[in-house]
């Protein structure tokens, strides 16, 4: 798959699960249920998240280590709201349709260098990628946000020095695509659903799963049943 290829298929899941979860017209402000959505604050909601994967507190676990893995889930969770509050975006004002959208994105600076492999994480210092997802919560609180020189130029840059780069992204968005979707089919809006499975949280499962064989969407949807039942 070509990078515009990427792009366009996670941003078409996104809008297909906003649809299926909020209701159509969505991107007016309001879920099916006339629940206010605010996109911004998912973002740096989940970018304060983020930091717990680092060793920020001065007063605890002070030699504990770096959480990659919860890193790769929290910048895959972040994409999530930053690719909605882009669709609500252009379809509020109007500028363009999905092909546009993704010209427009492909086309931030840093897309190209996000585009390729990932560098290590070893050499990166966990103050600078902090400095970072605070610039981007920064960029969030602003009250007229810059989606393309601020937030999606902003997220590129953070991903890479977690490690995740645009096939990554993919790969997870999708296996968490699928994890939301069996979220909703199982109860999660009216608070039945259990997200800790014997002690795991489901994130944790699915990665497992990923890392045991290559699966479809279809197969992981499957597999995730057998486990949660």
């Amino acid at each position: 798959m070509t990078s515009r290829e990427y792009i366009k298929e996670m941003f078409a899941l996104q809008q297909k699960l906003n649809d299926e979860t909020n209701g159509i017209g969505w991107e007016n402000g309001y879920t099916k249920n006339n629940r206010l959505i605010n996109w911004k604050r998912c973002i740096y909601m989940e970018s304060a998240e983020l930091i717990d994967s680092f060793n920020w507190k001065h007063w605890k676990d002070i030699n504990k280590e770096t959480d990659w893995e919860n890193a790769t889930i929290e910048i895959v969770d972040i994409w999530h709201f930053v690719m909605s509050l882009v669709l609500e975006d252009y379809k509020t004002n109007g500028r363009g349709d999905l092909e546009r959208l993704v010209e427009d994105v492909i086309n931030v600076q840093g897309f190209e260098r996000f585009s390729k492999e990932a560098g290590s994480t070893e050499d990166i210092e966990p103050m600078e990628i902090m400095n970072d997802i605070e610039d981007l919560i920064h960029e969030t609180t602003k009250l007229k946000v810059d989606i393309f020189d601020g937030i999606l130029r902003g997220y590129f840059s953070l991903a890479l020095k977690c490690g995740v780069n645009l096939k990554v992204l993919y790969k997870f968005y999708v296996a968490k695509n699928v994890l939301n979707q069996f979220r909703q089919d199982h109860g999660y809006k009216e608070g039945t659903y259990k997200k800790v499975w014997n002690g795991k949280e489901d994130n944790e499962v699915m990665l497992e799963l990923l890392e045991e064989r290559t699966l479809s969407p279809q197969e992981l949807y499957v597999a995730l049943e057998k486990r949660y039942n």
